[in-house]
């Protein structure tokens, strides 16, 4: 299978195995890198805390939130991640609950609206004699 005149060593696949497959010089070991990534700084939530103190700000819970999101960004400053996440953590809990009680309000005051927005117009149609139904009234 050597063809005349050339050596083994410079005769590419002639069924020679010398380890692992694709690795030059038969070499067992295995090349690999190490990439030391520094962990994601916790998120402190500040903008959404600002929103919710300035927008909705149920039962002062977006004042609360603001102040663990200012905790967290100083706790990031001084290294201490540990305390930064957990401030952050309760942070963006509060804020999940500020959001959502403002949201049930804000749904709780449309159905309310447009419930006594009807029955006004219910009542004015009833007093005035007028029945959008009965186009034959003479009155």
């Amino acid at each position: 299978m050597n063809p005349l005149g050339h050596p083994a060593e410079n005769v590419p696949l002639q069924g020679r195995y010398d380890g692992l497959s694709g690795l030059p010089g038969g070499s067992t070991a295995i090349p690999y890198t190490t990439v030391n990534m520094p962990p994601e700084p916790p998120k402190d939530h500040i903008i959404w805390s600002l929103c919710c103190f300035l927008y909705s700000n149920p039962c002062c819970l977006g004042l609360a939130a603001l102040i663990f999101s200012i905790k967290a960004r100083d706790q990031k400053v001084a290294g201490d991640l540990e305390g930064a996440r957990h401030y952050g953590s309760t942070a963006r809990c509060l804020n999940i609950w500020a959001t959502v009680l403002f949201s049930i309000s804000v749904l709780i005051i449309i159905i309310t609206t447009i419930i006594v927005l009807i029955q006004a117009n219910k009542v004015i149609r009833d007093h005035s004699g007028y029945s959008p139904i009965d186009f034959n009234y003479r009155g």
